[in-house]
């Protein structure tokens, strides 16, 4: 058994998220988003590289030594499995390695509200999901994949960096690739999924101009992509897919993200007030008419407010969210204005009387 597995196990048992392995830190656990050292002992870098090389194959560690840094997973049979980024830095090698349950979550587990069910089921079009490093994009989309997985028939291909959640085939055909092991970019994978009779595509980071572009083309031609960004908003998201483009492109764009977009999802996670884990707040901004006239006319400063107002299309700001979670008593006043974008509206929140944004 590899040495690594003993920590990982305690991992586990500590309910952690990550452990970082750094030259000259001691192991390190990240517990409900804080940093807990597991001892005072700093490893040095020939205990990082025996704990890592043991887990790598040898062109694994070829390409790190090479590159000084290395995207894989690790699996503990029947255990669990691992998320794996090594990197190099000043005092030597370390890695963050981040657990990943064996069986993908269902939206009922995760208690998100219905309409985010009804934009799993969307036939096409896009769907992004965004917020911040860490915030819990790749567990909500594989509980949405998982979900058609268990109540349509249809090829799903997804696409990520490295592959996190292992999805068996259920009523759906699901083809999962890793960019780096099965094909050399998002971009060049995602223009190849089209080609092979996808229903729903998952694109596990848009990250560039390219990838950005062929997303919406896949939505244009009458398929559903789901996709990240790292943004805070929906406003932002919106922005930042208009603004990956050169300027005499945009005004396309725009019509072509009206016309294309389903829906954003805007996510981070939150400590819970009995401190058994961490739940997701969620801005939801679904594409209606107004909000469609919004982003082809470049009036995206109008969105909040849409927001603030379209509950009844399943519609809700941030703060809105929160206030709701702390109503529940799922958190604290206190984390819910730490998390909120706009403390001085948390209040106002909990009644609907947030006040109008400010162009």
């Amino acid at each position: 058994m590899p040495q690594i597995d003993e920590i990982l196990r305690h991992m586990k048992d500590l309910d952690a998220s990550d452990v970082h392995l750094v030259t000259g830190a001691p192991v390190t656990f990240r517990i409900l988003g804080d940093l807990i050292p597991a001892n005072e002992h700093p490893l040095s870098r020939q205990e990082i590289e025996l704990l890592l090389y043991e887990i790598l194959t040898s062109a694994q560690i070829e390409n790190f030594e090479h590159n000084w840094d290395l995207d894989t997973a690790y699996t503990i049979t029947g255990y669990a499995r691992f998320r794996v980024s090594c990197f190099q830095h000043h005092r030597g090698p370390g890695a963050v390695m981040r657990l990943i349950p064996e069986d993908p979550p269902t939206l009922a587990s995760l208690g998100f509200p219905e309409i985010v069910t009804r934009l799993a089921e969307t036939q096409r079009g896009l769907i992004l999901m965004t917020g911040p490093t860490n915030s819990g994009k790749t567990t909500t989309l594989a509980a949405m994949v998982n979900h058609l997985n268990e109540t349509q028939k249809k090829h799903i291909i997804t696409l990520e960096d490295p592959l996190e959640f292992v999805h068996k085939n259920k009523r759906c055909l699901i083809t999962q690739r890793q960019v780096g092991a099965h094909s050399h970019d998002f971009a060049t994978a995602l223009r190849a999924a089209l080609r092979q009779d996808p229903n729903v595509i998952m694109v596990g980071e848009m990250r560039d101009l390219e990838t950005i572009h062929l997303a919406l083309t896949a939505a244009e031609l009458g398929l559903c992509v789901f996709g990240t960004l790292h943004t805070k908003s929906a406003a932002q998201t919106v922005n930042r897919v208009i603004d990956a483009f050169p300027y005499e492109q945009q005004s396309q764009i725009r019509t072509l993200l009206s016309e294309s977009l389903r829906g954003i999802m805007s996510q981070q996670l939150v400590k819970r007030a009995d401190g058994r884990g961490r739940v997701a707040a969620l801005e939801i901004l679904i594409n209606t008419p107004a909000v469609g006239f919004m982003i082809r006319e470049g009036k995206t400063h109008q969105i909040p407010s849409t927001l603030q107002t379209g509950r009844k299309e399943g519609m809700q700001l941030m703060e809105q969210h929160l206030a709701q979670l702390f109503e529940q008593g799922i958190i604290t006043r206190e984390a819910a204005v730490s998390a909120s974008p706009n403390p001085n509206l948390m209040g106002a929140a909990a009644t609907g009387a947030v006040p109008e944004p400010v162009a």
